[in-house]
């Protein structure tokens, strides 16, 4: 892996060129207690976009991965992490790219292209939905699971899914808590309409943490909507039919 020092905290990101050279850039932003890897390789994700012709850089968020791990909740506002993204841009030479993000990634891609409207191509948000506007991300006990002593004394479904999903990634916990009590940072209605880069949304129909597709496109100026058939929050990621409608979306904004 590759790094670079995003004003004091080590990024560390892959750079992957497309199969017979040079290609348009996608930048990868994954979710939360994910990693590059967990979230964009393991899933062909990056096997999925350099066969396609894509330059593919892929990061691990602060706090995550083999990224600088602060424990301040300040650190991970949503704006702050849209930095990281796009100081890599820069790092990298890259002046506009298309970029997409799932769950806490997809939040931090919309801030992304709020704030820096001519570095995002196209804007991929998967895993997310209207709560961009109307919610706050996953609840704060989520923070509390990852406090926890143990996965053992946690009873709520979604605080023992989320640890154990980080317990298995061998997580720094304390990072990850601090980061659901920071990156809480919502987009006004108005902000939303100000995206102006093609758009697609894709949630998964048996998704109950991203809130409706429909409801966040209804909003957005330039916004299509890809429903992720019988799939749940964790298991959209990877999905094929997903990966088919991004490759389709790409091809038709090229």
């Amino acid at each position: 892996m590759h790094r670079f020092d995003s004003d004091g905290v080590e990024i560390a990101f892959i750079d992957e060129a497309p199969e017979g050279g040079q290609g348009e850039a996608i930048l990868l932003i994954h979710g939360f207690a994910s990693s590059h890897m967990v979230n964009w390789v393991n899933p062909g994700w990056v096997k999925t976009l350099r066969e396609a012709g894509r330059r593919v850089i892929a990061l691990d968020n602060r706090g995550h991965g083999r990224s600088g791990k602060p424990h301040a909740p300040e650190a991970y506002r949503s704006t702050v992490m849209a930095e990281d993204a796009c100081r890599l841009l820069d790092h990298l030479g890259i002046g506009r790219a298309d970029v997409m993000g799932y769950s806490m990634g997809a939040r931090i891609s919309a801030h992304l292209a709020l704030a820096h409207p001519e570095r995002v191509r196209c804007l991929f948000l998967g895993g997310l939905g209207v709560h961009l506007v109307a919610g706050v991300g996953l609840p704060l006990g989520i923070a509390d699971a990852m406090e926890a002593p143990s996965l053992d004394v946690l009873t709520d479904p979604m605080q023992r899914m989320f640890r154990a999903f980080a317990d298995a990634n061998g997580s720094d916990l304390k990072a990850l808590a601090a980061c659901i009590r920071g990156s809480r940072d919502t987009l006004s209605a108005e902000e939303v309409g100000r995206i102006a880069a093609p758009t697609l949304i894709s949630v998964g129909t048996k998704d109950p943490v991203a809130g409706s597709a429909r409801g966040l496109a209804e909003l957005m100026a330039n916004a299509e909507v890809f429903d992720i058939e019988g799939r749940d929050h964790n298991l959209a990621v990877g999905d094929k039919t997903h990966k088919a409608a991004v490759l389709d979306f790409l091809s038709r904004r090229a």
